[in-house]
């Protein structure tokens, strides 16, 4: 490009890759009843684990106003609580619920991600339209039709795109396909929906170090939440009539594309659809990074086996454990020396393959300090050798396949060892729904039987076992339901 043409102030046309989030979030009709039935299920996923968070008082005391006093009545509700606030920050609350435990929906390819963090933006944004709007409240069911399309604009961004690789967090795409319906559900057409994803683009992105040793903390459980309150802001921005940045993206070395994606145009393995929804990955059994679910199946199955010998002879007694994964596990949670917090021991391959080993379990309270100082746990990890298995990791990278797969054998210094025991996939995958709904919604009824009086509890269990009343629920109402 010329000097003279760098100096132009003529505005191109919008970049094609946001006049196309635009044109699927106000044209393209959903019509697959998979897609909505597993959307069903991810409403209901994602509120247990909003209700499992709040046992937790590290994510309780982000929820709320941003400072005290700061309600608004007639709000939009934060469930399990009693809080009534702005849209913004509601969208942070239940972000931050959703999130916390590292146990709601999972997507993984070239970028990983939790598309069902987009709900904080969406039950926020709907709650509070409904409430504001009386008799025009939205049901449920258009709730998980801004959900099918959030989850697929992230999904189908992260096939093909990896934004780990240049050093960003995935709730850059969070940010991005909440923003994107938030503008449409606030009544923004296509223009208001590119000139707000615009400036979702030119925020950038998050670094993900707080992911990765050294520095694994507890921002990686508010981040999502955080993208979400951005969105709201953007959205809300737009159909003001804040004006949008064309080529937010393709600027030449002002756009996003020079600046953060190494001048690369975004790739895409398929147009948008209801795919990803489709295809979700649902954390069932254990809240565990995603990569790492296979491999504490695995685990728990050489329990039985294992923990007997480490009883009677102690961990001297193993010479090795082997850990066959594939490669973005290797990236992601393999993890040596001490453990810091819950944090970095929830993104550990070989502390969420230990626990299992020693006590037959996995729970959210088996990251915290108290679990943590059994001396077993790190002796045990000290042992582990990691590797990557490249059929686990072609088998990742699969579009008719989508596994993630582990395996784990246990060798002993007697010269035994435990049988080599694979998991190419674990319960929340699509080949094992049948397998998985009916934990998914042990899951949910435990959860909000925990937070809530008997009498709520029925109704929501009796609208998660009808289909079509809950999904012709008014969200006002199903919100109005979890209220503590």
């Amino acid at each position: 490009m010329s000097h003279a043409d760098l100096r132009s102030a003529v505005r191109p046309p919008p970049d094609a890759a946001m006049a196309d989030i635009a044109d699927y979030v106000v044209d393209y009709r959903i019509d697959s009843s998979e897609a909505y039935e597993t959307a069903r299920y991810m409403l209901l996923d994602s509120l247990a684990c909003a209700a499992l968070a709040m046992d937790h008082p590290e994510c309780v005391r982000h929820l709320g106003p941003l400072v005290p006093g700061a309600v608004l009545p007639g709000g939009a509700r934060v469930p399990f609580t009693t809080y009534e606030l702005d849209p913004v920050q509601a969208a942070y609350n239940i972000g931050v619920q959703i999130r916390w435990l590292d146990f709601n929906d999972t997507w993984l390819a070239a970028e990983w991600g939790h598309p069902s963090d987009n709900l904080g933006t969406i039950l926020a944004v709907a709650d509070y339209l409904g409430r504001k709007d009386g008799a025009a409240a939205m049901t449920v069911r258009d709730v998980l039709t801004h959900a099918i399309k959030a989850h697929e604009i992230q999904g189908c961004y992260a096939l093909k795109n990896s934004f780990n690789r240049v050093g960003l967090d995935h709730v850059i795409l969070v940010r991005l396909a909440s923003t994107a319906v938030a503008t449409a559900m606030l009544g923004g057409g296509k223009e208001q929906i590119v000139n707000a994803i615009s400036h979702s683009w030119i925020d950038n992105g998050v670094l993900r170090t707080y992911r990765h040793a050294p520095n694994t903390g507890p921002r990686k459980s508010w981040a999502a939440g955080d993208a979400c309150r951005r969105a709201v802001t953007h959205a809300l921005n737009a159909v003001k009539g804040e004006v949008g940045y064309p080529s937010a993206l393709s600027a030449t070395t002002w756009g996003f594309q020079d600046v953060a994606f190494e001048g690369q145009p975004f790739e895409f393995e398929r147009p948008f659809g209801s795919y990803v929804m489709e295809n979700i990955l649902f954390k069932i059994s254990y809240p565990a990074e995603f990569h790492a679910q296979t491999a504490v199946e695995c685990a728990m199955q050489l329990h039985a086996q294992v923990a007997p010998r480490i009883e009677l002879d102690g961990v001297e007694a193993i010479e090795s454990i082997v850990i066959q994964t594939q490669q973005a596990a290797m990236r992601i949670i393999d993890k040596t020396g001490p453990l810091a917090n819950y944090a970095d021991r929830d993104h550990c391959l070989q502390y969420m393959v230990a626990v299992p080993l020693l006590f037959g379990r996995l729970r959210a309270d088996d990251y915290g300090d108290t679990v943590a100082a059994d001396p077993r746990i790190d002796a045990l990890r000290s042992r582990m050798r990691v590797e990557e298995d490249p059929r686990f990791t072609r088998d990742y990278f699969d579009p008719d396949k989508r596994y993630i797969g582990n395996s784990v054998q246990v060798f002993f210094k007697d010269g035994t060892q435990s049988e080599k025991v694979s998991v190419d996939y674990p319960v929340g995958h699509r080949r094992r729904r049948d397998e998985g709904i009916p934990l998914l919604l042990a899951k949910f009824e435990a959860a909000v039987a925990a937070k809530l009086p008997e009498r709520q509890v029925a109704t929501l269990l009796a609208l998660a076992a009808d289909p079509g009343q809950l999904l012709a629920q008014p969200v006002t109402r199903l919100m109005d339901g979890m209220r503590c």
